[in-house]
């Protein structure tokens, strides 16, 4: 038998944030007396003296410092257990399928993550990336809780709009294209390989239709942006993805006659059959909602 108890350390804990037995005593609904028994009890236990009072303040001893920082963890991970339990008691699901696009910016993305974390600590994210052509194929599977998923095709996808991608003409700053004569026609355009994404499906057909036959196609998104630093070509490329390229001028925007920039809606789609009884989903699905707003304002400053 252990001759402590995690009880006991959580009071030890509550003690030092407090700053106080009477606060610690309250926050644990207990009464002072039985909160300072079961410190006793501990310190007894262990044949250390793990508190000492500085002034009016209850702070640890060097022993306690360090033991009370192996017990943390420990009581952490403990109130993770608990809070999962809870969650599976209401029927909440332990992990959400999260499917996005890959044009999304990843800061807005690890951002929206990192709070819900905080929020849901009991809750993993399963997370998959696609690319703009698979959009169709992967909403029909619905096989995910959340899509965050760039606008395909003619058939509109149900959900509701998120924000706008906007994509950028370039190519390598030594590549020939930017020796040519402004503003570049599609005939100039035609002489070098445009650079594009697209999923394995849509590379087959483009391949027996003959579409698009000096394309040089990639199925991800950091692919086709190492393909143009490397001078295999130029390609609409996300802005936001390229910032940093744009401003040390590695790459630069080619001066179309016309088209020089698109743009793409991302829409945010949830899975309405896998929604009740999990406020996880909707709560990670309000928070992207909440970060596209705020990045809007602060791009309206």
């Amino acid at each position: 038998m252990h001759k402590t108890t995690l009880e006991q350390w959580a009071l030890l804990d509550a003690v030092v944030n407090e700053g106080s037995f009477a606060l610690a005593a309250e926050k644990h609904h207990r009464s002072q007396s039985s909160l300072s028994y079961q410190l006793s009890l501990l310190q007894q236990r262990l044949g250390l003296t793990l508190l000492q009072q500085e002034g009016r303040r209850a702070v640890l001893t060097a022993k306690g410092h360090q033991l009370l920082a192996q017990v943390r963890p420990l009581l952490e991970g403990f109130s993770a257990l608990e809070a999962k339990a809870h969650a599976l008691q209401r029927g909440e699901r332990s992990r959400i399928d999260l499917m996005v696009d890959a044009t999304l910016p990843k800061p807005l993305l690890f951002d929206v993550l990192q709070t819900f974390q905080q929020h849901y600590p009991h809750v993993r994210i399963w997370f998959s990336e696609i690319v703009r052509s698979e959009t169709p194929e992967r909403l029909a599977e619905q096989q995910a809780d959340l899509w965050l998923v760039a606008q395909y095709g003619d058939a509109p996808v149900a959900g509701e709009s998120l924000m706008s991608i906007d994509f950028v003409a370039v190519a390598h700053r030594d590549h020939p294209l930017h020796t040519e004569p402004a503003p570049l026609s599609a005939t100039t355009l035609a002489r070098w390989p445009c650079i594009t994404i697209l999923d394995r499906q849509q590379q087959h057909q483009s391949e027996v239709s003959g579409d698009q036959a000096e394309n040089w196609s990639f199925t991800t998104l950091s692919a086709a942006i190492e393909a143009v630093q490397h001078q295999l070509g130029y390609g609409w490329l996300p802005e936001q993805n390229i910032a940093g390229l744009l401003k040390s001028g590695e790459l630069r925007p080619l001066p179309l006659l016309q088209g020089r920039r698109r743009s793409s809606s991302l829409v945010m789609y949830i899975n309405e059959e896998r929604l009740p009884g999990n406020n996880a989903i909707a709560a990670l699905a309000q928070m992207f909602v909440e970060r596209v707003a705020q990045e809007k304002r602060i791009a309206e400053r």
